[in-house]
């Protein structure tokens, strides 16, 4: 039998959600383009307003960014699209994420891939999420309390990493653990100046880099402990 914690999780998927939610798809994300039919599959499937508070939930499908506890943010659908796009995830990759937050990209990453293992610095933001990722049903999610500048070593090397905040420079312990072949797609730049999405792929050891295009992230923080 279905909890009922879960059974009030899938009635707040029902209308009017469902329609908001596919015409985000539509409109946002795919009339922009992105392509890839198993992210926008994924984006069609995971109830985005479970992941913003209750408070504003009817924006949840905005274009925009919105905030979530602790003084974070969600990003726009159409970020979260593109850095999941651009990664370009498969049925058998292993991906790292820095930067929990409420759990959506870690939802959207999971509903393509095989395992995802995400790093989020704030303990109460980390416990959320996994209570939200946990009540959702999803078993290839791991939620890990920590510092993500130093990644998840234990689990490298990742066949993609996506950053979910900005540091002045990309952290050197992400590049190591990508895989050869591998993506990392990572917002850098200060906070208060222009912020650029970077696409780094490793090949034959190497890091190639791309600018792709500005955006604006929360800080990446660092445990100084």
């Amino acid at each position: 039998m279905l909890s009922l914690a879960l059974i009030g999780l899938i009635s707040l998927q029902k209308e009017p959600y469902s329609s908001m939610r596919n015409q985000m798809v539509k409109d946002q994300i795919q009339n922009r383009g992105i392509k890839n039919e198993k992210v926008l599959q994924a984006f069609r499937k995971v109830p985005r307003h479970l992941f913003v508070p209750v408070a504003i939930r009817d924006r949840a499908y905005d274009d925009n960014a919105l905030p979530i506890d602790f003084n974070q943010t969600i990003s726009q659908p159409f970020v979260v699209a593109y850095m999941t796009e651009i990664v370009d995830p498969d049925s058998t990759d292993i991906v790292l994420e820095i930067g929990t937050g409420s759990g959506y990209q870690a939802a959207i990453l999971a509903e393509i891939v095989k395992k995802v293992y995400t790093v989020e610095i704030i303990p109460g933001l980390a416990m959320q999420a996994k209570k939200l990722l946990t009540g959702l049903g999803y078993k290839n999610i791991e939620v890990r309390t920590g510092d993500g500048y130093i990644g998840w070593e234990e689990h490298a090397p990742y066949d993609a990493i996506i950053v979910t905040a900005a540091p002045e420079e990309i952290p050197q312990p992400l590049i190591d653990q990508l895989k050869e072949g591998g993506r990392m797609i990572i917002p850098v730049g200060p906070e208060n100046y222009t912020q650029y999405l970077v696409l780094l792929t490793k090949v034959n050891g190497r890091i190639k880099k791309k600018n792709e295009f500005p955006v604006r992230f929360v800080p990446f923080t660092r445990d100084r402990k």
